[in-house]
């Protein structure tokens, strides 16, 4: 049987509202966007990567790293959208969007991520055991409900399933990488957003509410995105920490 053929795409916008100019941000000695590169080249699963962006110096920066750059729309409506727009007219099996502000990627995640791309999977995901009760509570992490074949039931910002005894028992942090089967992403964007994922402001509720089964891949990758100059701090000082050991 011939080998899937997947293709990731980072979708790198320059327009944030919480933080302009985010891709390029220096993270210690690389803007941010090229520490996302540099871990998605050493994947072994992608057939080819994209940056996908609206901005000429995010399109600089790729295209000197090496990297094919698409450019988009600014209008477009979600990364899921820029992503879609980026690989329509690529011969590929499945894509992965790859976010474009999480700095302590590694090739290896995107491995597993990518190892579950067979069988006719529709859309992948990724998870991490909580560690906290503190950090089940949080509305800030994703958390996801699980049937007996690691597919997702649901996904909540709320404590899922509640702890009633206030113990975790295999509760689950979502890690925000999706692989998506092609026709299957080209469907999730046509759909839009819908009520359910507004709710939650959850983009993966709008899969299952189209009834797109949810493969969840177990890591123990810890994600830490950048949405903040805030963050560029914490990360920077796990870096750092990484660096000594």
């Amino acid at each position: 049987m011939k080998a899937a053929q997947i293709i990731g795409v980072i979708p790198a916008r320059y327009g944030s509202t919480r933080f302009a100019g985010k891709p390029l941000k220096k993270i210690l000695d690389k803007p941010l966007l090229q520490w996302v590169i540099e871990a998605a080249k050493t994947a072994k699963c992608l057939n080819g990567l994209i940056v996908a962006t609206d901005d000429s110096r995010i399109a600089e920066l790729s295209e000197s790293l090496k990297v094919k750059t698409v450019m988009t729309d600014p209008d477009l409506p979600s990364g899921s959208d820029r992503v879609w727009a980026a690989s329509k007219n690529i011969d590929c099996d499945y894509i992965i969007n790859i976010q474009g502000d999480e700095p302590l990627l590694t090739g290896k995640v995107l491995d597993a991520l990518g190892g579950a791309l067979k069988n006719d999977v529709q859309l992948a995901t990724l998870a991490r055991p909580i560690k906290s009760l503190e950090e089940l509570m949080n509305p800030a992490f994703a958390k996801i409900a699980l049937n007996h074949r690691s597919e997702a039931l649901y996904f909540s910002r709320a404590p899922i399933p509640f702890p009633q005894n206030g113990k975790l028992t295999g509760h689950l942090k979502h890690i925000g990488l999706y692989g998506f089967k092609k026709e299957v992403l080209e469907k999730f964007c046509e759909q839009g957003p819908v009520e359910l994922e507004r709710t939650e402001s959850l983009e993966q509720l709008r899969a299952l509410w189209m009834g797109v089964g949810i493969k969840v891949v177990l890591t123990d990758y810890e994600s830490w995105g950048v949405d903040s100059p805030e963050d560029v701090i914490r990360v920077e000082r796990l870096m750092k920490e990484k660096r000594s050991r």
